[in-house]
């Protein structure tokens, strides 16, 4: 279907190179991509990062904080106590159904096919306007989060590490609208879809670029979209207001962590991603059968808290480094 719409003769975008621009403004980013995951779970993992840090910055701005300012909080921790009102920002300290009240606010969903899996990522952070694509989720090298303490993604590498591992044409859709309630907000929502842009005659190399007829992200107006799933079996069923929803298509992961993602890719998830400030909610909505289809990867922590037996005696947890 997106090479349906990309090849339309309404649209012809496919072969237009000049309706697609490079990530991060720059031409020979195919080593820069290539370069930050060497793990196809890892570069979700960057995904879900940036998620939690959009949830906190938004949480901070609605409480009239400048995420910059020496008035925001200057860790992680700090940011989930004062924010989401978690005990000493650990979600280890809820309860699981705290857990998974407070993990509707990012979700991973299974799609596609079993064979090849599609992810959507949906969170109802800041969102973006759509004239600020190019220096958030598509720029490389910005210093957008860098002043920002309570954050983790501070290398601003534009969530790419996906990139590698997304099917053949390394195709993404992503789709955000700002949260109205912000400041600068704009009613519309921006979307664009990357793909890998094989060499030719000006282009000496492949390179990662975006969807920008005319160097502008393209938008729409509405309300909402159909983007967060209903109940199983059902899928973009219920309505995401603002944030974004990034879709990734025919994702190469190992071949056991390519079955009911409530299960071998929720624990991998949870080895990388061992003590994450939000929990996240996956849902499956592949044809699977199975006793659940909707679970909460609140990692290694949060699992050790509620199952202390699981440590052998004596083992040794930590020690203080000078």
């Amino acid at each position: 279907s997106m090479l349906w719409f990309l090849c339309h003769a309404r649209y012809s975008f496919w072969d237009e190179r000049s309706v697609w621009r490079p990530y991060g403004d720059i031409s020979n980013n195919f080593g820069i991509v290539g370069n930050q995951q060497a793990s196809p779970v890892a570069a979700l993992v960057e995904k879900l990062v940036n998620s939690i840090d959009a949830v906190l910055t938004t949480e901070c701005m609605r409480n009239g904080i400048d995420p910059a300012s020496t008035d925001a909080p200057i860790s992680m921790q700090s940011a989930v106590e004062l924010f989401l009102k978690v005990p000493d920002g650990r979600i280890q300290n809820l309860d699981p159904r705290s857990r998974t009240s407070l993990a509707q606010r990012i979700q991973l969903v299974a799609c596609g096919t079993k064979s090849n899996p599609c992810y959507l990522i949906i969170d109802d952070g800041e969102g973006q306007n759509p004239e600020y694509f190019p220096v958030t989720f598509l720029s490389l090298h910005k210093e957008n989060k860098t002043k920002i303490q309570f954050v983790q993604g501070k290398y601003n590498m534009g969530g790419t590490g996906v990139l590698q591992f997304s099917g053949t044409h390394s195709f993404q859709l992503i789709i955000s609208r700002r949260q109205q309630y912000l400041n600068e907000c704009s009613p519309k929502w921006g979307f664009t879809i990357t793909r890998r842009l094989e060499a030719g005659p000006n282009q000496p190399q492949s390179t990662y670029v975006y969807l920008a007829p005319n160097k502008q992200v393209p938008s729409f107006d509405a309300d909402s979209i159909l983007a967060k799933p209903g109940r199983f079996p059902n899928l973009y069923a219920e309505a995401l207001e603002a944030g974004t929803c990034i879709k990734i298509w025919n994702y190469k992961l190992p071949g056991r962590l390519k079955t009911i993602a409530t299960l071998d890719l929720r624990y991998a998830l949870e080895q990388h991603l061992q003590a994450p400030a939000i929990p996240v909610r996956i849902s499956e909505r592949r044809s699977y059968q199975a006793h659940y289809y909707d679970t909460t990867m609140s990692g290694l922590y949060a699992l050790l808290a509620v199952r202390p037996d699981k440590i052998e005696p004596g083992f040794e947890t930590g020690s203080p480094i000078e």
